[in-house]
Formats: structure tokens, sequence, C-alpha cells
């Protein structure tokens, strides 16, 4: 959103767009206690799981972890890009993200370069490498179980890899199959995400108005019409709180209510007048 439209409301960023300042989102108490079991498994090593329906906050509460992490010293993150690769791009990827020369023909080689320069890291420098995989739910089968292999050493007994996956429920239909059972089975933390209640909604959307610098953007009434119409998704209620602040900037009100939202999702249908047939359809009739 431009400077001007900004401006227009008193806003410092607008506060309804999906690239807010991380130190924006609210952090539900849910949110926290995965953050700190996270933080507690990433110095011990080992897998957690983020599921849910699209829209319901995997992603956000995923860049708080983010954050929370990439304050500690002894943990190096790695946020995966393409999900949806195969094995060789699978390899490529995480020799990027982790700083290792590999040869992705050569997966044994390349998963024993891996884990040798993990435990270096480890042993060195007591840092723990963290990968983390949003829209894990496009990952192949084959590219999940490399994971799993590359994340253990010493009959399993080992971990050398941290490993967060954020998934909606296909992911957690491919779980259920015998081939990621083994996988499944070591998620030791793990948050499913819910439909939020009217006040979870309405929490998180004054809080993200109070945070861009403009608190009183809406209306009451129109807070409660908007967390109502949202049925439990946060990304519904921004995605019609943004539509109705460009509506709002186009028109230049002062603040956005309810006579607004009428005006931006009512269709226009009852004033319309009823087209009259064409003279060519008249005469075939």
């Amino acid at each position: 959103m431009n400077k001007k439209l900004l401006s227009l409301f008193g806003l410092k960023w607008n506060p309804f767009s999906p690239d807010v300042p991380a130190d924006a989102l609210l952090v539900a108490p849910r949110i926290e206690s995965f953050c700190w079991r996270v933080e507690n498994l990433a110095r011990e090593v080992g897998f957690a799981l983020v599921t849910g329906a699209p829209g319901i906050g995997k992603s956000s509460a995923l860049r708080l972890l983010v954050e929370r992490l990439g304050v500690l010293r002894e943990v190096k993150i790695g946020v995966m890009a393409r999900p949806h690769q195969g094995v060789a791009d699978f390899y490529r990827e995480l020799g990027d993200l982790f700083g290792v020369q590999l040869s992705p023909h050569n997966r044994w080689a390349g998963a024993k370069l891996l884990r040798e320069r993990w435990q270096a890291h480890i042993d060195a420098a007591l840092v723990r490498p963290v990968l983390v995989v949003d829209e894990a739910q496009d990952m192949s089968t084959v590219v999940l179980n490399e994971m799993r292999h590359l994340s253990s050493a010493r009959l399993d007994s080992h971990m050398l890899l941290t490993s967060i996956l954020a998934g909606d429920t296909r992911l957690v239909e491919k779980f259920r199959s015998d081939d990621l059972l083994p996988l499944a089975s070591r998620m030791r933390v793990k948050l499913n995400l819910d439909r939020a209640t009217p006040e979870e909604l309405e929490a998180c959307l004054r809080h993200s108005m109070t945070k861009a610098g403009a608190q009183k953007l809406m209306t009451t009434e129109l807070v409660a019409t908007l967390c109502e119409h949202a049925a439990g998704n946060y990304r519904t209620l921004m995605t019609m709180a943004n539509d109705l602040l460009v509506s709002g900037a186009q028109r230049e009100v002062k603040h956005l209510d309810e006579k607004l939202f009428f005006d931006t999702y009512t269709p226009m249908t009852s004033n319309e007048p009823t087209p009259k047939p064409s003279t060519s359809a008249s005469k075939r009739r």
C-alpha cells in the first residue's frame, strides 16, 4: 500500500497484509507454548509438526517460531523454499541452506557429507541445525523419508537435525500411510490449529490495528461483523479487512464502518433494471 493511503488512516503499515513485521503478530497462549517447547526441542534435536486447515495461522506460527529460534546462538536455521521438489533438488537446497557443497546425483555421498558437517558443528560449536518446512503437504513420500534418514545416527539413538513441518490436512493423511508411519511416530512436539473463535479473531484484528498505529481504524460494530463473517479463518478475516481498507481509501473516509462493509459486499441486484429482450429475439418468439 502506498504512502498516501497509509497516511490517510495514520498507519505505519497495512495491518491486514501477510507481510506485517513478525513482532506485530499476536502471540496466542498456544503459540507461545509451542514455541517454548520447540526451543527446548532444538537443543535436544527432533521433529515438530504444525497442522490445520488453510488460513488458520500455520505460517504465522512458523514466522514467530523462526524469530524466537533466530536469537539462539546455538541454533542455525534453514527455511526450505521448495517443498515440492524431488530428491536431487532437496539435497541441493539443504546444501545451500547449511553451507555444504553436495553432488545431488550421489545421494549416499551427499547424506554422508551433510551428517558429517552437522556432527562437526554440534561437536565443535554446539550449534544445532534446524530445518523449517512450510506447505509440507507438498513434499513427496520419498523426500520425507530421506529427511528422516538424514536426521538420525547410531541406530536412531543420536539425532542430528531438528525438522519443523507445517501443512494442512493432506499432510495428516499422508502420515497415516504405512510408508510414513515411522516419521509420524517421531513427532515430539505437535500443534494442531483449529478454527478461531470470534473472540480470538477480534483480539487478532484489534492487535493488528494497534500495532500499525490506528487502534480506532474500525468501529466496534464493524469488528464484530467481520469476525462473524470470517467463519473462524484468520486469512478470510484479513482479506475482508484489507478489501475494506482499500475501499475506504478510495472513498477517503475517516474510519471504516458497517455501511462501508455492506456497500462493499452487498450485491447490487435489487435496483438493477431488468434487461429488455433484443428485437431479433422478440421476432423469433
